[in-house]
């Protein structure tokens, strides 16, 4: 049985912040509970691969269980696509096991490098979240090891209460050791994607309400350095899966088959002034000026869903200190004013973030802490700097005022106050929290930083 396997200082993706955690890798289920008996003053939290951006996978002086030697296939339905796993698999795991046989995810992030129990735990969404919603939508049962050591299955119909607190739980109601998950026939592994370059916010919008009902997915690149006539402008993508007919003659014959990417990396720290408003301001403009409209375009699965898979590394540009994502979701209601009011306030202060985001959300999977909601989410990327926190802290308070919130799986800093305003349904999982484990033994920074089992106003 696995004793500490080390004492570590580890980071999420966005390597901040960082903290001195226990770590433990078990490699059979039996293991995951003779961990959870260990004495460890934080008690216990499960993480995959750490791509968590902020402090949603570290446990300070606590005990960190890495999951990912539990990735064991365990069934499969070649007539349904349903998929039962343990929760350490990867999706890069699941697609190179499954496309081949014409299976592809329901919902996939913007990385492959994450574990299917992670997905759970953060109820992902992906560019299709206005058709699908989340990775929530997709998920038949779980299989949990409780802090007391015994095991449940849940589902919508059994032990529901349990299931919804754990999806979007962020791994504090049990350890997910097996997860059920439906897959997605499609037919290749290549999208057709359709480019609509947008001259402003306002023809960026309306492109998408116009456009997005007719495609399975839709994401939108926004230059958020362009002011005056420019502001808002981006470069929408909308893409389908392609058909058999779709792909060249000579593709037709391994539908599946796609070019291999070289790979590259960002080998060491990128100095802080490498990022700045100029620098910024000319890679915007040329990544406008190189994606005009075009439709019909053909490119294979992982440029579309993964682009920065094929960089490794690439947390390292944002310099030392790291970076953090700020993501929120705002309603559709006021929608355009309040996006307009979050650019603005971050150009007025000074805070240009280095990639930014647009999408279109459906309907809630029912998750209790899960994210999204009918509306537009933005998702900024900026390096941390003195002063940042206060630019963002400005933000959070936009998106209070507008009935929106903050992505967990992405937020390394906001405040109780701020999460407690903006997660209503916290007190429906804190008694499900209570039930399933009434010590606290499951933990994390963001547990406490964000106060989860204490009524804050």
């Amino acid at each position: 049985m696995p004793d500490t396997l080390l004492q570590k200082e580890i980071t999420g993706w966005g390597r901040y912040p960082r903290a001195l955690c226990h770590l433990y890798r078990p490699e059979r289920v039996r293991e995951v509970a003779h961990t959870l008996r260990q004495e460890e003053p934080n008690g216990f939290l499960p993480r995959g691969l750490g791509r968590a951006y902020g402090d949603a996978a570290l446990n300070s002086e606590g005990g960190v269980i890495l999951m990912e030697r539990l990735d064991r296939f365990l069934a499969f339905d070649e007539t349904t696509g349903v998929v039962r796993c343990e929760a350490g698999v990867s999706l890069a795991d699941i697609i190179a096991t499954f496309l081949p046989r014409g299976w592809f995810l329901p919902v996939t992030p913007g990385t492959k490098f994450c574990t299917i129990g992670a997905c759970v735990a953060c109820d992902i969404h992906g560019k299709n979240h206005h058709h699908d919603g989340s990775i929530g939508n997709f998920v038949r049962a779980l299989t949990l090891l409780l802090s007391s050591g015994e095991i449940v299955r849940c589902s919508r119909e059994v032990n529901p209460d349990i299931f919804y607190a754990t999806v979007g739980g962020m791994g504090l109601t049990g350890i997910t050791l097996e997860v059920e998950l439906q897959l997605r026939r499609v037919d290749t592994a290549w999208i057709t994607v359709d480019y609509v370059r947008t001259r402003d916010l306002d023809e960026t919008l309306r492109t998408f309400h116009e456009r997005d009902e007719h495609y399975l997915y839709s994401v939108a690149w926004l230059d958020c350095v362009a002011q005056g006539k420019g502001f808002g402008r981006g470069v929408l993508m909308f893409g389908k899966h392609a058909q058999i007919d779709h792909l060249p003659a000579a593709r037709r014959q391994n539908p599946f088959t796609i070019p291999r990417k070289r790979e590259k990396t960002v080998p060491v720290d990128l100095p802080e002034f490498a990022l700045n408003p100029l620098s910024l301001k000319a890679f915007n403009g040329v990544y406008y000026t190189t994606h005009p409209s075009r439709e019909g375009v053909l490119v294979d699965y992982n440029t579309y869903f993964y682009p920065l898979d094929s960089i490794l590394q690439w947390n390292r540009a944002y310099g030392k200190r790291g970076f953090v994502q700020w993501q929120c979701v705002l309603p559709y209601e006021k929608g355009i004013e309040n996006l307009t009011r979050i650019l603005e306030t971050a150009q007025r202060r000074r805070a240009f973030p280095f990639l930014s985001v647009l999408k279109r959300m459906g309907e809630s999977s029912g998750g209790i802490l899960s994210f999204p909601m009918p509306g537009y989410t933005i998702a900024l990327d900026f390096p941390v700097r003195n002063g940042l926190f206060e630019v963002l802290d400005e933000l959070d308070k936009i998106v209070i005022e507008a009935g929106g919130r903050l992505y967990l799986a992405k937020d390394a800093r906001m405040s109780a106050e701020t999460f407690h305003a903006t997660y209503p349904q916290l007190p429906r999982w804190q008694a499900v929290k209570a039930q399933v484990d009434p010590k606290g033994l499951l933990q994390s920074d963001m547990e406490r930083r964000l106060r989860l089992m204490e009524a804050v106003k």
